[in-house]
């Protein structure tokens, strides 16, 4: 399909509380129609907590709720999740289809200012989700901050970041989510929770959806909960990389 109906919800979280975010996005989710793509927070049945995969919901209720919400929603439904395996924790992207298909994306670059390096597994893969015709890059928080990895070599049209990205680096956040959408020449969603958490952490949310020529199309209000709906156009991005193909001349790096 040409165009992609994207809602991204900017919401605070309950610290360490898996059902009572469940049933905050229970009733989110339970007016929203007609859209295509919903996008939930990073980590958002817990919080960005350390200790969270120890205690977390297991990835089987979680991926259950979720294909609940995309069946319901008709719609790709997902977020990140602190996901305790068999051997290793992981903070996991999870997005899930209408039918139960499950795509994941374990993030990369864990941030070892909380010593998240020490607590999960990084990913060692980079993921394209393709949905209704419209290819998409899941990426998680810190990734943000490393324009190699999210390089678009042709083979997306939409990047999306789920954060927990605390409000003191609010600037950055927004500046780093402008500079993915023009330099890639791809839409970019970036959610954001708001709130405190359990370690006293402020987030202000600051959730953006960006045009491929660096408009912001959506932007959520700082430090207040927020829904946000655009309508993205496939043909307005293949034109626009067609009239300007700064992407031919990129370097070539490969993961």
């Amino acid at each position: 399909m040409s165009t992609l109906n994207l809602t991204v919800l900017q919401q605070p979280l309950a610290w360490m509380e898996g059902e009572a975010n469940l049933r905050h996005f229970d009733t989110l989710l339970a007016g929203l129609h007609g859209r295509d793509l919903i996008v939930l927070p990073e980590m958002f049945t817990t919080g960005f907590a350390m200790e969270a995969a120890k205690s977390s919901l297991p990835e089987a209720r979680v991926t259950e709720w979720l294909h609940e919400k995309a069946r319901t929603a008709d719609a790709l439904v997902g977020g990140s999740a602190a996901i305790q395996t068999a051997d290793v924790a992981v903070n996991r992207f999870l997005l899930v289809e209408p039918n139960g298909r499950v795509h994941r994306y374990d993030k990369r670059h864990l941030f070892r200012m909380a010593d998240e390096h020490h607590h999960y597994l990084a990913g060692s893969r980079r993921e394209i989700v393709e949905w209704r015709g419209w290819r998409i890059l899941p990426q998680v928080c810190y990734d943000l901050r490393f324009p190699v990895f999210s390089r678009n070599r042709n083979d997306y049209d939409l990047a999306l970041y789920v954060a927990n990205w605390p409000a003191p680096r609010a600037a950055h956040w927004q500046a780093l989510l402008l500079a993915r959408a023009i330099e890639n020449q791809a839409w970019v969603a970036g959610c954001n929770r708001v709130g405190r958490d359990g370690n006293d952490h402020h987030y202000s949310g600051d959730s953006r959806i960006i045009s491929p020529q660096g408009d912001i199309v959506a932007a959520g209000e700082p430090h207040q909960p927020a829904v946000l709906h655009a309508e993205l156009s496939l043909e307005a991005l293949r034109d626009y990389r067609q009239r300007f193909p700064a992407w031919r001349d990129a370097d070539a790096f490969h993961f």
